[in-house]
């Protein structure tokens, strides 16, 4: 389970996310969705120990991101696919990553047959485009065996057919009782995926629940949803400036 209580972050006179709570829940997908700026990434970060909130928790299976003994065996994380060394191999990468989290370095094999990189593991990840990457990223995060994964756009710069084959690695890793935190620009995708959503506008927990009733108190497709929360929030803050 992933648990954000009240995280606030600001970054001089900006608040880049106000008051933020919610939670993800083992065996399910959670959409986290925002429009440009709306702090996500800022939100993903705190829980991830990479930002440290002005006030507010953040916990992964109970306990802040810094205190787990091994994080990479609870949580995978993949926050930004262009962060890594780009003069190792697919292959190297994994391997250093499963030495490190203290797992078989078979399972850097494992993972880059999973993942579709078994053909390009030799090659260096600098050759590699923007989706290649992103499946590495995905190999990594699950390279530890985690129960959490916490990904930020991680179909980004995969075609269609990649689009569909993460959506059933996330349906298959929550079915299995893992816990997923997903943001993503792609609403459709999100909509056809998710079991809960998450949407946040100006720094704030705009709206929070199942898919399923969000989008039935609505009477809006997800899409539709999204733009007239993130609207509204829009005109709220102009009105407060």
């Amino acid at each position: 389970m992933i648990t954000a209580t009240s995280l606030t972050k600001r970054y001089g006179p900006v608040t880049a996310v106000d008051d933020a709570s919610f939670r993800c829940h083992q065996g399910t997908i959670t959409g986290f969705l925002g429009p440009n700026g709306a702090g996500k990434s800022t939100t993903l970060r705190m829980i991830t120990g990479l930002a440290r909130p002005d006030s507010g928790t953040a916990t992964i299976a109970g306990r802040p991101f810094a205190r787990l003994p091994n994080p990479a065996r609870v949580v995978g994380t993949l926050l930004d696919a262009s962060a890594m060394n780009t003069g190792r191999t697919a292959r190297a990468t994994l391997r250093i990553a499963a030495t490190v989290t203290g797992v078989p370095a078979r399972r850097a094999d494992e993972l880059l047959e999973a993942v579709g990189l078994s053909g390009a593991a030799g090659r260096r990840v600098g050759t590699y485009s923007l989706g290649m990457r992103q499946r590495l990223g995905l190999a990594l995060a699950l390279i530890g065996e985690p129960s959490v994964l916490i990904l930020d756009e991680p179909a980004n710069g995969l075609d269609p057919e990649g689009i569909a084959w993460i959506r059933g690695l996330l349906r298959g890793f929550a079915d299995r009782g893992g816990t997923v935190l997903l943001s993503s620009h792609l609403l459709p995708e999100v909509q056809a995926t998710a079991d809960h959503l998450v949407i946040i506008a100006g720094g704030r927990i705009a709206a929070a629940g199942s898919t399923a009733s969000l989008l039935a108190a609505a009477g809006q497709t997800l899409e539709e949803m999204f733009l007239a929360i993130t609207s509204a929030a829009g005109h709220e803050g102009a009105r407060n400036r």
